[in-house]
């Protein structure tokens, strides 16, 4: 075989090859761009934050027995109320996309919210049990979810976004390269310390209470030491948990609107038969 002949094939198949190269080179590269492009596909792509989703909960006018003419308003209020709690969750959901770890989500917005709920749900069931027989089991009904699908896990909110979220570097659950798991808050600012929270004394700060209100305000000025424990429990339980303002969001935030709406009671049963304390809403929030 002539020797210019074989030169020839091997330049052909040089050429074909190469080509191939280039073109792969190529398909990867527009891949790469599409993605970089796109976070939304970046995050799909690695299995990281997922899309936001809508919050889901079980509805609870349908549960109620025949409610009384005497507790009716309190009762829609309350159900305003429930789905005020809701829309603000959803609100919550949507704003704080790429924040926290990935039960960020339970955390700080499911949590909360269930808390919410069962106070509220616990303030229709005792409304309709002055008049009439007090439902039971509504509690079950405080639990949400994410995509409605009950006690299934929220979406990892904060694990995509290209290792840009507030948990990473020197605050956040990665720690050392993620060697460090659940400790990652016990590097600058998460919830590093378990502590002490500290609420202002509300039973200090009230007027004269009525007789015909002493019973009310004493259930109440027990809760809100209940619900302090609880915080305090929490506080302890959570240790390695969530990202620099974990502790604000999903303990001392919470707390607060409890002790509004427990503190709004105290007031509104004074005012029933005197004159209605002002400026107890300053008392809500707590530090630790």
């Amino acid at each position: 075989m002539p020797a210019s002949g074989g030169r020839h094939r091997l330049s052909k198949r040089t050429k074909i090859a190469t080509g191939v190269f280039a073109l792969a080179i190529a398909g990867g590269a527009l891949a790469v761009a599409t993605t970089f492009g796109d976070p939304g596909a970046a995050s799909a792509a690695s299995g990281g934050q997922a899309a936001v989703g809508q919050i889901s909960c079980p509805d609870v006018a349908s549960k109620l027995p025949a409610i009384p003419a005497q507790a009716q308003a309190e009762v829609t209020r309350n159900l305003d109320l429930l789905n005020t709690q809701i829309a603000e969750a959803n609100n919550r959901l949507k704003t704080s996309v790429g924040q926290g770890g990935p039960n960020f989500v339970q955390n700080a917005i499911l949590g909360p919210l269930a808390d919410k709920r069962k106070s509220t749900i616990d303030r229709i069931a005792i409304s309709i049990g002055r008049r009439a027989e007090k439902p039971q089991g509504l509690d079950s009904l405080a639990t949400c979810s994410v995509g409605g699908q009950a006690g299934a896990p929220a979406p990892a909110q904060g694990t995509g976004n290209g290792g840009q979220n507030q948990n990473n570097g020197n605050n956040g659950n990665n720690g050392n390269n993620g060697q460090n798991g659940n400790q990652g808050n016990s590097g600058n600012t998460g919830n590093a310390g378990v502590g002490q929270i500290s609420c202002p004394d509300v039973a200090s700060q009230l007027p004269a209470i009525p007789a015909q209100a002493q019973a009310e305000v004493q259930r109440n000025l027990e809760l809100l030491n209940t619900q302090i424990a609880e915080a305090n429990n929490r506080l302890k339980t959570t240790v390695g948990q969530g990202g620099p303002n974990f502790v604000q969001n999903a303990i001392l935030g919470p707390l607060e609107d409890k002790r509004v709406a427990t503190i709004n009671r105290i007031a509104t049963a004074i005012g029933r038969n005197a004159a209605k304390p002002q400026g107890l809403d300053a008392l809500a929030p707590c530090s630790r």
